[in-house]
């Protein structure tokens, strides 16, 4: 991916090394094994931490007091991951200004080390990278990366900046609308139908990634030969499917809340060759 030389975002809020600790009313290992068990079960990362932190007592928070040195590799990530969200930034407002007739509005994308406080409840580096609706704001732990890289064998900067475009996509779904009229069926539906809807709204950001792919490509030729294959590993390898079998040995279709590895490549590919969201119904689709 050629990103190298080329300018990054003004909205990135930098927190690394200002990784806050709870004292007070802090967090049980009860509290930790009931987070990682929902995790492995498919539930969102944002909500389950949310939902667990606004359950525990306020505690007061203090500096950790922990001195963060990043490396030469983490400051050349920092800046990718910055020059990806400018991409992000220019494709959408062209997008929007052009098939939905109003201005977009960008996303701020925060990078922190270890954890974090987000409108959403407590960013955690174990929950990787996630879009908060409450704040519109992007959180990512760099070292995602290795993460990826070494357990999800999904190395590559387009494998990266495709995590970072799937989380922009949730941005622009929340700018649509389409994140709220999903949250309004929460406890309206099952917990499956909830689920499904989840899916639905977990591929349909894989597509508008796809979209933001073939527009940037098409606006200054950034990708490279073995990009798209970097995308469509990395896809492959966070699918509901593969996570589940990888870590209990067996699948729970009913629980999945983020698609199969088919699934993921399928709409992912699909924004890649159309560049058209209009063809990315997710919701109205009736085989996803």
């Amino acid at each position: 991916m050629r990103w190298q030389g080329r300018e990054g975002s003004k909205n990135i809020e930098d927190r690394r090394g200002k990784t806050m600790k709870r004292v007070g009313g802090g967090i049980g290992l009860g509290t930790i094994v009931v987070v990682i068990m929902a995790i492995l079960m498919g539930d969102d990362p944002g909500q389950v931490i949310g939902n667990v932190m606004n359950q525990q007592a306020q505690g007061q928070q203090a500096p950790s007091g922990e001195q963060f040195q990043p490396s030469a590799q983490e400051q050349e990530l920092a800046q990718m991951v910055s020059v990806v969200l400018r991409e992000t930034e220019e494709v959408w407002d062209d997008i929007f200004r052009e098939q939905v007739g109003r201005r977009y509005e960008p996303t701020v994308l925060v990078l922190f080390s270890g954890s974090d406080k987000s409108a959403c409840g407590y960013a955690q580096a174990a929950t990787g990278p996630f879009y908060c609706p409450g704040d519109r704001k992007v959180y990512i732990d760099l070292s995602f990366y290795d993460e990826l890289r070494r357990k999800f064998k999904a190395p590559g900067d387009f494998a990266m900046a495709y995590v970072v475009a799937h989380e922009v996509a949730h941005h622009v779904q929340n700018l649509l609308g389409i994140t709220s009229q999903m949250d309004a069926q929460r406890g309206r539906v099952s917990k499956t139908q909830f689920n499904d809807l989840s899916v639905r709204l977990e591929l349909q950001a894989d597509f508008l990634s796809g979209v933001w792919a073939n527009h940037a490509h098409r606006k200054t030729g950034f990708l490279e030969r073995g990009d798209i294959e970097e995308a469509m590993n990395a896809a492959a390898a966070i699918g509901d499917d593969r996570i589940q079998m990888q870590s209990r040995g067996y699948v729970v279709p009913e629980s999945f809340t983020h698609g199969t590895s088919e699934q993921r490549m399928r709409w992912l590919r699909k924004g890649l060759e159309t560049g058209d969201i209009n063809q990315g119904d997710t919701f109205g689709a009736r085989v996803l």
